[in-house]
């Protein structure tokens, strides 16, 4: 069976790493989380003292990208990928409120962007892969045999993550997750580089009613036509 390239870009919080995650273990294929990449490098910022009251110091992040690497090794108790900054274990530290707040402006920036596009790629070169993101279909891979736009209303993403947050004993407001939805929404659209829009040729699934087994199936099916077209 020949493999292919799979970009699953959306909204934040609608499940489409999940998605990803699971297709990829299913077809014993590789799986990038994006997400994960940008969350790394706003952790990276925080970290470091690169936010200040006026915004991001872009100079300085700019010089120290090229010490920014983010690589992922298979958990095998979980069966998933987690992600590690400069070889550290950052899965739990990067889904913490304070990073998702904070990561909106970091993605925007050209530099980091061309800098995460560049590793995905490499890392996406021998096809075999499923990478979520926001961009993968439009900038990192225009050329995928399956692309997949993933949607979902505000509110039931933002119950999402909260049930997320709090299934992983961490503190969750439902107000401020909400909020936080709707700003990175207007942020990811509008930005200048890379904005989050759906590709001519992607597969649309609005995910707001369906459960994880049933999108499971779907994109199961969406791959079985993929790989014989």
């Amino acid at each position: 069976m020949k493999k292919i390239t799979i970009a699953i870009d959306g909204h934040s919080s609608c499940g489409k790493s999940t998605m990803a995650k699971d297709l990829a273990r299913e077809v014993g294929y590789v799986y990038v989380d994006t997400g994960a990449m940008y969350r790394s490098v706003t952790l990276y910022a925080l970290r470091n003292g690169l936010f200040t009251e006026g915004g991001i110091n872009e100079e300085a992040l700019r010089q120290q990208m090229a010490n920014i690497q983010i690589s992922f090794k298979f958990n095998a108790e979980t069966g998933r990928p987690d992600t590690y900054l400069n070889g550290e274990l950052v899965e739990h530290d990067i889904r913490t409120m304070e990073v998702s707040n904070h990561v909106s402006p970091i993605a925007t920036l050209g530099f980091v962007r061309e800098a995460m596009v560049a590793q995905q790629q490499q890392m996406g070169k021998d096809k075999g892969v499923v990478m979520d993101g926001r961009d993968i279909g439009t900038v990192v891979f225009p050329d995928a045999e399956l692309k997949v736009f993933v949607t979902a209303s505000a509110k039931v993403r933002a119950q999402r993550r909260y049930d997320e947050l709090k299934g992983k004993g961490m503190e969750a407001d439902f107000d401020e997750i909400l909020k936080n939805v709707e700003e990175r929404d207007y942020i990811d659209s509008h930005r200048e580089v890379s904005p989050l829009r759906k590709a001519d040729d992607a597969i649309e699934l609005d995910n707001s009613n369906m459960t994880i087994a049933e999108q499971k199936q779907w994109l199961m099916d969406r791959f079985n036509e993929a790989v014989k077209a």
